[in-house]
């Protein structure tokens, strides 16, 4: 195992990036694992972070066999020589573009709202996913990056086998890698987390990144907020981490209660989190069940277990020295609503 997970992978690749700190460079994320890898290296950079959102055009008869790629402003590269073996005509080839169109204009849609792609014209696309495996999605955003006038093209992922460059040529300019192992089954193997990264984490980075005035993103090293440390949280027998950051002068602590299977390293509630602390607020995140009590799905619907959960880390909570005088109140969201209610 290489990385805990891929936030932590992105902070370990963006140690390999500092050379393109104060460059033109837009990060662009390849959705969704991408995104959470490609956040903390446009963080450690200070760049502006964007989806590179990109429709693989399969041949008809043989979906899985790409002639193409589509991404947005129209942007379209073609495979000739499978467009030729295929004998795919201009009206098969117009047909599958229009229904993966539907498809990458959704995505959009999802990710971004209303707010338009960040411009490449004259820029460097510093375009990451969380690992490389065949390298065909990789080509494709590299290709499709190159198409909408990037200058310049940095691939960068955690992991890749250790042929990977050979395997996708001239689509890029530059290529970054922390690990090339010469065994290589899955990217999912160097990982000890490698869960699947949903469609409201993609939505959570993108917010976060927009949301940072680019005087608070960080050109070094992370720092940790003031008062911020981990914590084993005790719920009778049972021992659940957490993370306790109470700002100089909080007004009170909110202890989360996220549920649904969300844990105190969810995107959105460190977003929300930030934002409290920002308010003069301390918070309180951690995870209402252990690894293992998570795998029972019973568990993560059963609002009484996670009511008594969140009354005994209050309890906890009261008896350390950040939270005396002080109110504690309550987010919930999901399954974790009921419990706080």
């Amino acid at each position: 195992m290489f990385f805990m997970d891929r936030r932590d992978a992105g902070r370990q690749l963006a140690d390999r990036l500092g050379h393109l700190k104060g460059a033109e460079v837009v990060v662009l994320g390849l959705p969704r694992g991408g995104v959470p890898v490609a956040a903390e290296v446009a963080d450690a950079l200070g760049a502006p972070l964007d989806v590179c959102l990109v429709r693989k055009l399969g041949v008809p008869f043989q979906p899985e066999l790409g002639m193409g790629a589509i991404g947005e402003n129209r942007v379209r590269v073609n495979n000739d020589d499978v467009v030729r073996a295929a004998h795919v005509t201009a009206d098969e080839m117009g047909e599958v573009e229009a229904r993966e169109r539907l498809v990458l204009e959704s995505r959009a849609r999802l990710y971004r709202g209303v707010r338009a792609p960040i411009g490449l014209e004259g820029r460097t696309a510093l375009v990451v996913d969380d690992g490389v495996a065949t390298g065909s999605t990789a080509r494709a955003a590299c290709q499709i990056a190159r198409a909408r006038g990037a200058a310049r093209i940095v691939l960068a992922v955690p992991v890749a086998p250790h042929d990977w460059t050979a395997r996708l040529g001239g689509d890029a300019d530059e290529f970054v890698c922390v690990h090339t192992p010469r065994t290589f089954r899955a990217i999912g193997q160097f990982y000890v987390d490698f869960s699947q990264t949903g469609d409201d984490e993609v939505v959570a980075c993108l917010d976060e990144a927009i949301a940072r005035p680019p005087s608070t993103r960080r050109t070094g090293p992370r720092h940790a907020v003031p008062g911020d440390r981990e914590v084993d949280v005790r719920a009778g027998t049972t021992v659940l981490r957490g993370q306790l950051t109470v700002p100089a002068g909080a007004a009170g602590i909110v202890v989360f209660a996220h549920g649904s299977g969300s844990s105190r390293h969810s995107p959105r509630n460190r977003f929300v989190a930030a934002g409290l602390n920002r308010a003069g607020l301390g918070v309180l995140l951690f995870d209402l069940l252990t690894e293992d009590e998570e795998a029972n799905q019973a568990n993560v619907f059963d609002t009484g277990l996670l009511a008594r959960r969140l009354a005994d880390a209050t309890v906890w909570l009261r008896g350390q020295s950040e939270a005396d005088g002080r109110a504690v109140g309550y987010f919930g969201a999901s399954t974790g609503a009921a419990a706080a209610l």
